[in-house]
């Protein structure tokens, strides 16, 4: 895990005490479809929070419902003090947000957006263009401020997307999965900028179904399975409580593999197929029943698939 800079200014618009983020009992449905079921999750002012789970396990409609751009149909948000939705349009100009979806307008230039959304977040006049030229120094995008959109690539215009969304320096920035799509140079470039965010006090709320993006900058992960938080706790704190310290390792052909599942069934070994390989947990605990593999230390894909039964990138 990388260091964390602990802050100790309240942030503005978050009560003495209170939480940047407090979710009670929230439930969105869609038709006959439970999105999010029941949720309950609140989050620290100036840490990094990761929401973590597969496609289709509440994350983005959580943070719609976060924007208001979803409303529950049942229990109460509050965001930065304000209490949703009847507060929404106070709390979006306190928060930053970095959608999932890229919505950049092609045809404007990296300084054109970056204005347009100073304007749009009431940054005063005065203050514009060094809010533009911090959010591109921050960005890395100095020497592309005046290129359009559409000649980016695509690691550039996610850098945009974020620089988009601190323009008016927010006490709070929700990231939809912010490096969905990237290759894994430009996603450690993301990974190098979302983790400065909390040099300057910020508060991040990220979502994401890349295992290492949690392990490497969330403070705090929460699991999310079927619209519900089913674990929370730190990586180290997670990896312990569901994978244990050490994991085995076992290599061989389909019907070996299909032989130490059925010995780890057999005595209750939590394990699974992990490629070529299946792994057992908890491997410090085993006997000597235990075949013979290579051991190696549990991680938090470890005890995410303990936790929710399935493989995530």
């Amino acid at each position: 895990m990388l260091a964390v800079a602990r802050h100790e200014h309240q942030p503005a618009g978050v009560p003495a005490g209170g939480h940047a983020i407090s979710i009670h009992g929230v439930v969105k449905r869609y038709g006959s479809i439970v999105a999010v079921d029941g949720l309950d999750l609140e989050v620290p002012p100036g840490v990094c929070f990761g929401l973590l789970g597969p496609n289709g396990a509440g994350k983005s409609t959580t943070m719609r419902m976060l924007t208001a751009q979803a409303l529950a149909d049942e229990g109460e948000i509050s965001v930065l003090g304000y209490e949703l939705p009847r507060e929404s349009k106070q709390s979006r100009l306190e928060m930053g947000v970095v959608p999932q979806l890229d919505n950049l307008d092609v045809e404007l230039t990296c300084r054109q957006i970056l204005m347009v959304f100073a304007r749009l977040y009431r940054v005063p006049r005065g203050e514009r263009p060094a809010a533009i030229e911090r959010a591109l120094e921050l960005a890395n995008l100095v020497g592309r401020a005046d290129t359009i959109v559409r000649e980016l690539s695509g690691g550039m215009r996610r850098r945009l997307l974020v620089a988009r969304g601190l323009i008016h320096r927010p006490r709070l920035v929700l990231l939809d999965e912010p490096t969905v799509g990237l290759d894994p140079q430009v996603r450690q470039e993301l990974w190098s900028l979302i983790d400065g965010l909390r040099t300057g006090g910020v508060t991040v709320l990220m979502s994401t179904h890349y295992i290492e993006e949690a392990e490497r900058l969330a403070d705090t992960v929460a699991v999310m399975s079927n619209g519900r938080i089913i674990a929370q706790g730190t990586p180290v704190e997670l990896v312990r409580a569901h994978a244990g310290e050490k994991v085995l390792e076992v290599y061989g052909p389909p019907d070996r593999l299909a032989e130490v599942s059925e010995l780890a069934a057999g005595n209750g070994w939590s394990s699974r197929r992990s490629g070529p390989a299946v792994a057992i947990m908890r491997a410090e605990t085993l006997d000597g029943l235990a075949p013979e593999g290579a051991l190696r230390p549990a991680n938090l894909e470890d005890a995410f698939v303990a936790l929710t039964g399935e493989e995530i990138e």
